[in-house]
């Protein structure tokens, strides 16, 4: 394997790319402890607690920790919640629209039936999240890590353009 052929398959924008992009990021993140977009002297830890039906529309939750919390149907919308982690987090039929999600951590969260519609999620990682019939027209997910079964899912799905961004969904994605 040479060196140029390495730098070639990197520079594609595949699927392979994006995976190495976000272990590169995942290891900054966890690793480290750097979160890229920064957070709030007082984020909040609502670390495996029960906020099933709670509304935390138009609040900035940024770096907040929802680490395995139960948000089912929770009110999520236009919240600002860059760099916060939801990881395992349960999002079924949560209403995040609009939200600004961007660099949050949403790998292994539950998204099913989640209202997504013109949410921003560049450099998100959802690598293990469960989208399945998800709500996606407007989201902007440029650089988010996806894998591959997800990625078909969102990729059938996509449709409209963000308006915060202006990037077509499917563009964001990648999309053939």
């Amino acid at each position: 394997m040479s060196v140029a052929w390495l730098a070639s398959v990197l520079a594609r924008r595949s699927w392979l790319s994006r995976f190495l992009r976000g272990m590169v990021l995942c290891g900054l993140i966890l690793c480290l402890g750097v979160t890229p977009l920064g957070s709030p002297a007082q984020a909040e830890d609502y670390t495996k607690r029960d906020l099933q039906g709670v509304s935390f529309a138009g609040q900035d939750l940024s770096g907040w920790k929802f680490l395995k919390a139960n948000l089912r149907q929770s009110d999520l919308s236009h919240v600002k919640a860059a760099g916060a982690n939801l990881f395992g987090a349960n999002l079924s039929k949560a209403n995040l629209r609009g939200a600004d999600l961007r660099g949050a951590t949403l790998d292994m969260a539950n998204l099913q039936g989640a209202d997504l519609r013109e949410a921003q999620l560049q450099d998100s990682m959802m690598w293990l999240a469960r989208v399945e019939g998800i709500q996606i027209d407007g989201a902007d997910f440029t650089n988010a890590l996806i894998r591959q079964d997800a990625f078909s899912i969102l990729c059938e799905r996509a449709t409209g353009v963000n308006p915060v961004t202006g990037r077509a969904t499917r563009d964001t994605l990648e999309c053939d």
